[in-house]
């Protein structure tokens, strides 16, 4: 089996050698394991990717048949300017390149760090290029149902969050007739709701509102966690996806800003996070099914 690709090329000089070993660890290289006994020496540098390609036709318009795929093609064209102006001042216009687009959807520029090696880096104009396909969750509630637990403890502040759910969902598509609104006495009891609502498997999601004041109860902690605790094991041993939607603040200022003043609403983004959520374990479902079939 194929494990990897190596380009190897030798260059006459000592000095060139070092020269070369600190332009590519000036742009950022990652150093592999080099090498040296009584008739030479090596210094491999290491890229996360290594392609072999065959082109047949109209080949991509560079001197170089050494390709460097780069995330921020700019940045690296000052490094590597500013590297040759440090090593070789007189000539450091004449051995890069300006950036320029290809006839291939990129940006690329060429640079000779050491005489007969011609270095060519590039950019995909693509914003997906080279990104994984992943499958993602939509943000439609169509025909989707949720049952939100809320807390009355805070209500200045869950009645907000509780707002900001509703406005989410709604907007999303979701039916009113669909939803079902629990309130429990206080953050503590969330858990409890939750696991029962997703055990009747009648619901596609649950959102969990509350909010806890570091202030308020000297236990702050212990009551946080347990409740977060609860929420994810319901979660996971029902299969139904929750999403939390319980702000855990030192002052009431900061739990307001959290429901709606200054940092948006955690109760609308937490309904967001449920539609999301609901759809990808459609998909994936879906998909395992077509798989069996």
């Amino acid at each position: 089996m194929v494990k990897g690709i190596t380009l190897v090329r030798s260059v006459s000089e000592p000095d060139i050698f070092d020269k070369l070993a600190d332009f590519f660890s000036a742009l950022g290289f990652e150093p592999g394991k080099g090498w040296q006994d009584g008739q030479g020496r090596g210094a491999p540098f290491l890229a996360p990717i290594g392609n072999l390609e065959i082109v047949h036709g109209r080949l991509p318009a560079t001197p170089s048949d050494i390709l460097i795929e780069v995330t921020a093609l700019d940045s690296v064209h000052a490094v590597a300017l500013e590297w040759l102006k440090k090593n070789n001042s007189s000539k450091a216009g004449e051995m890069i390149s300006a950036i320029a687009e290809t006839h291939w959807g990129s940006r690329l520029f060429t640079v000779e760090p050491a005489p007969g090696l011609t270095l060519a880096f590039w950019q995909s104009e693509n914003p997906l290029h080279g990104v994984p396909l992943a499958m993602e969750g939509d943000l439609s509630a169509r025909d989707m149902r949720f049952g939100i637990v809320v807390a009355r403890w805070n209500a200045v502040i869950t009645d907000r969050l509780l707002q900001g759910t509703l406005d989410a969902l709604l907007r999303s598509g979701a039916a009113m007739h669909n939803l079902r609104i629990v309130r429990v006495p206080g953050a503590w009891e969330i858990p409890s709701a939750a696991r029962t609502l997703a055990s009747t498997q009648s619901l596609d999601a649950i959102v969990t509102l509350g909010c806890l004041l570091r202030g308020e109860t000297a236990h702050y902690e212990a009551i946080y966690n347990e409740v977060a605790r609860g929420i994810g094991q319901s979660q996971q041993e029902t299969g139904i996806p929750h999403s939390f939607g319980v702000l855990t603040c030192d002052t009431l200022e900061q739990a307001l800003d959290r429901a709606g003043l200054k940092l948006g609403n955690k109760g609308f983004e937490a309904a967001i996070a449920a539609i999301e959520m609901v759809s990808l374990q459609k998909k994936i479902l879906g998909a395992s099914a077509q798989g069996k079939g």
